[in-house]
């Protein structure tokens, strides 16, 4: 950040008073800008034992295979957002969402909260930011093809939790 949104001013990086980190700051105006994390939400539909994967139509990993996850938008409940992304990636409605892993992503400052959900109503073609969406049983998913660790530790997770039977709430760190 080089201006101040608020007046335009030019901006320091500096630690506030009584503050602990460098934030920018506008010594004209005195506002201090915070930055914090972006919230990634999205879900792991299922349907008769098998995964819906989207094959991605951007980058970063352009023709990889992922989740429908995306950024939380403002005015939206994770749970809106979830539902919200997977039916604009996926084309498909969604039922029975429960939290299931939550992903710290300190060095690109992104939280990813993904959810458990079962397939509802194919409502529309894929959205412009998938080519394609399938539905994987554990051993067909395309391993070599996901997107993100973020997404390959989450489905390896849910993969091992589906042979158990049991969906325990996952937290970890992505390094």
């Amino acid at each position: 950040m080089n201006y101040c949104p608020q007046c335009g001013a030019p901006v320091t990086r500096r630690i506030p008073e009584a503050d602990d980190r460098p934030r920018f700051v506008c010594d004209t105006c005195k506002v201090i800008h915070y930055q914090n994390p972006i919230v990634v939400v999205g879900t792991i539909p299922e349907s008769e034992g098998r995964i819906l994967l989207c094959r991605r139509g951007i980058e970063p990993a352009l023709n990889k295979w992922t989740l429908p996850a995306g950024y939380l938008e403002i005015g939206e409940t994770l749970q809106q957002g979830a539902a919200r992304e997977t039916l604009e990636e996926a084309g498909y409605q969604i039922v029975d969402l429960k939290p299931y892993a939550i992903t710290n992503i300190v060095r690109v400052n992104q939280v990813y909260i993904m959810f458990t959900c079962g397939l509802g109503d194919c409502v529309s073609a894929p959205g412009s930011e998938s080519l394609e969406v399938k539905l994987f049983t554990p051993e067909e998913i395309p391993w070599q093809e996901i997107a993100f660790r973020s997404i390959h530790k989450t489905l390896k997770l849910y993969c091992t939790d589906m042979g158990r039977g049991n969906y325990p709430i996952h937290l970890f760190d992505i390094t």
